[in-house]
């Protein structure tokens, strides 16, 4: 079992940035494709980014993210980020990490995700 608890949200405003955490307990979180997803209210859940295992040790972005959002791993903390720069208004959402064995063809998938965090809400707003 892993359990993943999320950190870091909070409100900000247009152009600011924000680090979310993935910290995960019970199992060594570098052997798992660790995901972010957010959902906005009255949205699906959407594909946000997502680090593979440490064999694979490769980054995959949602097109729209690409160049404002980073993720980053910390062994020694069992920590997976999500640096989140020039937010806009349409950032805002629940943000959620997840951890599973998903293969290349499953990454932007919920369905490649076995654990699930409960979240963090981001609100960009002036």
């Amino acid at each position: 079992q892993v359990q993943l608890v999320e950190s870091g949200g909070g409100l900000v405003q247009p152009g600011g940035s924000l680090r979310l955490s993935c910290t995960a307990s019970g199992r060594t979180l570098s052997q798992y494709t660790v995901g972010w997803f957010r959902q906005a209210p009255g949205k699906e859940r959407e594909f946000v980014g997502a680090l593979r295992r440490i064999e694979q040790n490769t980054y995959h972005y949602a097109d729209s993210m690409k160049g404002r959002f980073t993720i980053g791993r910390d062994n020694a903390k069992n920590t997976v980020y999500l640096q989140m720069n020039r937010l806009n208004p349409e950032d805002t959402a629940l943000y959620v990490c997840a951890a599973g064995q998903a293969i290349l063809s499953e990454i932007q998938a919920e369905r490649g995700y076995r654990y699930w965090g409960q979240g963090t809400q981001v609100t960009v707003s002036s």
